[in-house]
């Protein structure tokens, strides 16, 4: 009787915890990670565990903070690989982000607008791929971690229209898995990554400095395509 009064004690201490947790969430109980699935202690742990078993998409997690955190598009003049200062900015921006994770590969696709030939779109689009992945490798960024560029030419556009929208004229960054061929080539080093962060995020913000390297890039003829 004894032991059984002592359980339910327990018990009901327990539940008293979970049902006034509200006053737990003003203490810093987050693990370091844990801001990737956004849960509280744990969920850190849990998220490596599933990362290192195969069970989740490291790439699939870090391409959603990626786009969160920094703006993964850049736009284009019409007809054009030409790189202006906005576009180059948010570069400096992407390869800021991209020089946290060492271990990670990146792709850049190409896109144009509806103007001009399937062909000469789809051609176009991978030049400014091109440029980007120079541009990008000019800020400290190896082009061994940047996979082959794509193109997907005028077949994915944002606003769908026959005539010329910059928004089209665009290459998105995207992460595109390891270094290696496997998550599991991290061999246990997920939570060493996110260590890394954890410590990275205590120092003090500063102004990017400018640019510079691969300037704009080339124009395309006139006369072409979106």
């Amino acid at each position: 009787m004894k032991t059984t009064a002592a359980l339910t004690a327990a018990v009901l201490a327990l539940t008293g915890c979970s049902t006034g947790g509200a006053q737990w969430s003003n203490f810093n109980t987050r693990e370091a990670g844990s801001e990737i699935d956004t849960g509280f202690f744990g969920n850190a742990t849990a998220q490596n565990t599933s990362v290192q078993s195969g069970a989740s998409s490291f790439a699939i997690n870090l391409n959603r903070r990626f786009s969160t955190e920094v703006n993964t598009m850049v736009t284009f003049p019409f007809n054009s690989t030409a790189l202006d200062e906005t576009a180059r900015a948010t570069l400096r921006q992407q390869a800021t982000w991209i020089r946290q994770f060492p271990e990670v590969r990146f792709k850049v696709y190409g896109h144009t607008d509806l103007v001009g030939s399937t062909s000469y779109n789809r051609r176009l689009g991978l030049r400014r791929a091109e440029a980007v992945v120079l541009y990008l490798t000019s800020q400290g960024i190896s082009r061994d971690r940047l996979d082959a560029v794509v193109t997907f030419g005028e077949t994915q556009p944002l606003i769908v229209t026959e005539g010329r929208e910059r928004r089209n004229r665009r290459t998105v960054t995207e992460v595109s898995g390891f270094v290696e061929s496997h998550p599991t080539v991290l061999n246990g080093q997920y939570a060493e990554v996110i260590f890394r962060e954890y410590v990275t995020s205590a120092t003090a913000t500063t102004q990017l400095g400018g640019g510079g390297g691969a300037g704009g890039g080339a124009v395309a003829p006139a006369g072409g395509g979106g």
